[in-house]
């Protein structure tokens, strides 16, 4: 029975992970197809970020009691909507806001890492939580392939079709699998602190997400200014209601501020990395350098990433044992590092830049797979989607800064006139993405040494 369970939460989590990916290989294909411009075009990558990292507390709280199993097909539900909606041949409007209904499964994985410290038996729930934490990791080296594949013989709306058909299974294995909630008492939701969050994460994320924001500098201050008195207003209300979003008391534990803040920093190094990488394997065969990759091969190339990226999710609880919970993440870190020097390396080389992303992979699904014993560390059982849903707010916000800060430092190194970069900006970039990757180190480092309890018993 807690076999079935952890195998169909693991399901339930990939499938989300792969339908939020569904946008990036089809932004292309969507501005051909819509008659919209790519900028217009990314945002049906982008706006499910934002519900994602939105909804994430919502959900958290929401299923903090007995209303998770119904929180977790609810969910399921809303991605189901959007799916349909990316089908049908409607407007570009219906379009991102199926894609938007789409996000919301992202902050699905929270709920199931509550579901399985709470239903499973601690030595199954170590590993189960493990493999929850790097299903995005593992998603992306599913998605793109598979969906650049069905595009290119099929389609886009069949593409979406396939985001759809997973989202249905998604549903079907949830429907069996997951457990019907004990009954409690059903916490209210904090509706203001809902909304301020919600604006403020917002704000973060179109700053960093949008860097065309910032040619017009008073708009930018205007939004920044705006996003921190909102955030402010926020932790203001959340210390004062009796049933907050977010019990920022826990949260700001010196331990677990750091956990957050150091997943914050280091996923700009591992973003940034990996936006590179990315990148420079579909480099146009006109230029002096990379491999020239079309959708499918290049999406494919992504599958080493994210093998490695599930077999770090296996790796990481009985190395934890050896090395802690710090000893792991720095650990992970550090292939990072390694991963850029491979590629710094060995660029000329296809086999080269593959064991890059692989190593890559190996090292984001650690540092990933740690986040939880390193969050949780003494956060109580109903807690647990609440605590989580801040982290991948700042795992979500780390992405988006490296991803931003790659697209800049690559058209710094492009010259006057040229369309590409310099081959010299990928390696710059590179170099670059091992700053953060060390500085997340430091930051837990800093922390409040004490030891990680084991949060499957608390």
């Amino acid at each position: 029975m807690t076999g079935r369970l952890s195998g169909a939460l693991v399901t339930v989590a990939l499938c989300a992970a792969v339908i939020g990916s569904v946008g990036a290989p089809l932004i292309t294909a969507v501005a051909r197809s819509e008659g919209v411009s790519l900028g217009a075009a990314q945002w049906t990558l982008t706006i499910t970020l934002f519900t994602g990292a939105i909804a994430g507390p919502v959900l958290g709280r929401l299923g903090a009691g007995p209303l998770r199993r119904r929180t977790i097909l609810g969910t399921l539900g809303l991605v189901a909507l959007g799916g349909v909606l990316t089908v049908l041949p409607l407007p570009f409007g219906a379009l991102l806001l199926g894609r938007a209904l789409q996000g919301v499964g992202i902050a699905l994985v929270p709920l199931l890492i509550s579901v399985a410290r709470s239903a499973l038996a601690p030595e199954r729930a170590a590993g189960t939580i493990a493999s929850l934490s790097v299903a995005s990791t593992v998603g992306i080296g599913v998605g793109y392939p598979l969906i650049s594949l069905v595009d290119q013989l099929l389609g886009l709306r069949a593409a979406y079709g396939t985001g759809l058909a997973i989202t249905l299974v998604a549903l079907a294995v949830a429907w069996r699998a997951v457990p019907v909630d004990d009954p409690g008492v059903r916490r209210p939701i904090d509706v203001p602190g809902s909304l301020l969050l919600g604006v403020g994460t917002l704000g973060v994320l179109l700053l960093v997400a949008e860097p065309a924001l910032w040619s017009r500098p008073g708009m930018a201050l205007g939004v920044l200014a705006g996003t921190v008195a909102v955030l402010g207003v926020w932790v203001a209300v959340e210390l004062r209601v009796a049933s907050p979003l977010v019990d920022l008391r826990l949260a700001a534990r010196p331990a677990v501020a750091a956990a957050n803040l150091a997943m914050l920093v280091a996923g700009i190094g591992m973003y940034l990395l990996f936006s590179d990488l990315t990148r420079y394997v579909q480099v146009p065969s006109d230029a002096a350098y990379g491999f020239a990759l079309p959708g499918v091969f290049a999406g494919a190339a992504l599958i080493p990433f994210s093998v490695l990226g599930l077999v770090a999710g296996r790796l990481v609880p009985p190395m934890s044992d050896r090395l802690g919970a710090r000893g792991t993440f720095a650990a992970a870190s550090v292939l990072v590092v390694v991963a850029a020097g491979v590629f710094v390396a060995g660029r000329d080389h296809l086999p080269a830049v593959l064991l890059a992303l692989a190593v890559l992979g190996l090292g984001v699904g650690g540092a990933s797979a740690m986040m939880p014993r390193l969050v949780l560390d003494g956060t109580p059982q109903s807690e647990t989607a609440s605590v989580m849903s801040i982290n991948q707010i700042a795992r979500s916000v780390g992405f988006a800064v490296g991803s931003a800060l790659a697209g800049f430092l690559l058209s710094r190194a492009t010259p006057d006139g040229a369309l590409l970069p310099a081959q010299s900006g990928y390696v710059t970039v590179a170099v670059w993405s091992t700053v953060p990757a060390l500085l997340g180190v430091a930051v837990l480092a800093a922390g409040r040494r004490s030891r990680v309890p084991d949060i499957y018993s608390i």
